[in-house]
């Protein structure tokens, strides 16, 4: 091709990408949203995202954007909340108007809006009130949530025993453990840590999880226009979630054979005994896909976020055995070693009611929230929200923000401590979310870091070969979650 004609082709195509790349600026900068990277066609702001370092990349860009900003996925506008002041003028100040759940387009197609954390407007408000108040009242009868957990912490520390002192990575036992809790809530029973039915589908799980935090499903999250078609591990999550729900379907299909309605064994005898009430509802979301989505989802937030907090707070105890001594000090003094520890005994342990709230604080599981998404346009700060718009409230940034916590980045259980030794609580303290959409297993898991964690640490103490610095405690920054990074230790008995 002769020089002269190549020159004037790429001059064209300079100009062509010149006039798109100003006519979408002018476009974008009109509608009055939050400042943010100019977007380019087709992939919006994915070159502002370093590769595998979404949280990071987005906290990087509040420096330069400020505490509201927005990117875009793909054409998707979505706008970023970072630091608590401004999760809190969204979340609590409007929260009516920011009611509604974001796009995930990793499992949106899955999903398709059912079940109680990915749905909207009336189903979603439905069955929210149904969980929260089911969640509450549960076990009026033969054994309540708490005995549930306290079963459950006894079968973990023979295991533990069973042991024998090895040295092991406990994710797996961890995992079992917290997942065997929602199992008995849900399922109305546990399962043996040897079920290789039960570890089949905790395997699953934490595939669907991976792959969700990976590179991958990151792009799939920001570009799915274009991810949708291109083949990859992110493709594998809906066989994956459907083999969760074959499992599901089957333990459904047991609980409608033996229901009886005068004697609810676990949540889904509650659902099943619900949607009898409302069959004849034309308005009622009590159906049995709802059933379905709502217990797999439940399954899915009650096992991977409390058990990778469990496993964080084990590995930062190794890093700091001077707090984990003064721990057992204070569990021996208020508990002893003859019973089991109970809910009722954390008022009075300030010190390790702080030092589990500076665990999840620190290990911030959930970085980047779940998505919320406007119900209408809403104005904030100034800035014009339209109707549907996707919002990501940073936990990230709202639990390491300076204003309220000293040491952000450094492990203190200071801050959760008055200058008395007494419990201190901080607003900013949001690992569960904050607002309308604040996760409904919140008093559930409570329950269970401070059952799991005194439980433990009245019968081991924690060794480990490996020198720790405090590099290796900081969490493992993915996508969708952070995790803390591989280790091995001992439960030495006491």
């Amino acid at each position: 091709m002769d020089i002269t004609v190549l020159t004037a082709l790429i001059l064209a195509l300079l100009v062509s990408c010149m006039f798109i790349y100003s006519t979408w600026d002018k476009m974008y900068r009109r509608r009055n949203l939050p400042p943010g990277p100019t977007p380019l066609p087709i992939i919006g702001s994915l070159l502002h995202i370093k590769h595998g370092e979404l949280v990071k990349s987005l906290n990087q860009l509040r420096d330069k954007y400020g505490s509201i900003y927005t990117l875009y996925f793909g054409s998707r506008p979505v706008v970023i909340l970072a630091g608590y002041q401004m999760v809190k003028d969204a979340l609590i100040d409007q929260g009516d108007h920011f009611s509604n759940r974001g796009q995930m387009p990793t499992v949106d197609r899955f999903f398709q809006a059912h079940g109680m954390i990915l749905s909207n407007g009336e189903r979603w408000k439905q069955l929210r009130r149904f969980t929260l108040i089911t969640l509450r009242n549960f076990g009026m009868g033969k054994r309540s949530i708490e005995e549930r957990i306290q079963e459950e912490s006894q079968f973990l520390i023979e295991e533990l025993k069973s042991r024998k002192q090895s040295t092991f990575n406990p994710t797996n036992i961890v995992v079992q453990a917290v997942s065997n809790v929602i199992c008995s809530v849900v399922f109305g029973d546990r399962f043996d840590y040897n079920n290789l039915q039960f570890l089949k589908i905790l395997n699953i799980f934490n595939e669907v999880f991976q792959i969700m935090s990976s590179t991958w499903g990151q792009l799939h999250d920001m570009i799915p226009e274009i991810m949708n078609h291109i083949p990859g591990p992110h493709q594998k999550i809906n066989k994956l979630l459907q083999e969760l729900l074959v499992f599901i379907t089957e333990r459904v299909k047991m609980n409608q054979e033996t229901l009886n309605p005068s004697n609810p064994r676990d949540f889904i005898d509650c659902f099943l005994i619900k949607m009898n009430q409302e069959k004849q509802n034309p308005k009622s979301e009590f159906n049995t896909r709802n059933l379905l989505l709502s217990v797999l989802q439940l399954f899915f937030a009650g096992t991977e976020t409390i058990s990778s907090t469990i496993r964080h707070g084990l590995l930062i105890l190794l890093r700091h055995p001077e707090i984990e001594a003064k721990l057992y000090q204070e569990i021996n003094r208020v508990i002893g070693d003859n019973r089991s520890p109970s809910i009722e005994d954390r008022s009075k342990m300030p010190y390790t009611d702080a030092v589990i709230h500076e665990i999840q604080r620190f290990s911030d599981v959930l970085p980047m929230n779940l998505p919320h998404s406007s119900v209408k346009d809403i104005t904030l700060h100034g800035y014009t929200i339209p109707k549907g718009t996707d919002i990501y409230p940073l936990l990230y940034c709202a639990l390491r923000d300076p204003e309220y916590f000293k040491t952000p980045n450094k492990f203190n259980p200071g801050h959760f401590l008055d200058e008395n030794g007494g419990f201190k609580k901080d607003e900013a303290f949001i690992p569960f979310s904050t607002g309308k959409r604040i996760c409904a297993g919140e008093g559930l898991a409570k329950m269970e870091l401070f059952l799991f964690f005194t439980t433990i640490l009245q019968n081991f103490k924690l060794t480990t070969r490996m020198h720790l610095t405090d590099e290796d405690i900081n969490p493992k920054m993915t996508g969708f979650s952070n995790v803390p990074r591989p280790y091995k230790l001992s439960f030495v008995s006491r």
